[in-house]
């Protein structure tokens, strides 16, 4: 009998993202509004570029992922990065 494994994904990266400290209302804000204090904290976090290979790869469609808007990601995608 032929079995299949699944693997589940790798998500351990996110145990050193700085958003994993400091909660998710910043990089998850409210229709609107600002996005700053999140890229800041982006802009200061070892994994940052994991973290937005993740989000492009994932299509990530809401939120603030490795410094980058929903719209910032959307663009970089259409462009081809």
């Amino acid at each position: 009998m032929h079995t299949e494994t699944i693997l589940s994904p790798d998500f351990t990266w996110q145990e050193e993202a700085l958003c994993a400290q400091t909660g998710g209302d910043f990089f998850f804000p409210e229709p609107g509004s600002s996005v700053r204090e999140a890229k800041r904290i982006c802009g200061l976090c070892p994994i940052r570029a994991t973290c937005l290979e993740y989000a492009l790869a994932n299509d990530m469609r809401f939120g603030v992922w490795g410094g980058m808007s929903e719209k910032e990601r959307m663009e970089l995608r259409r462009t081809g990065r």
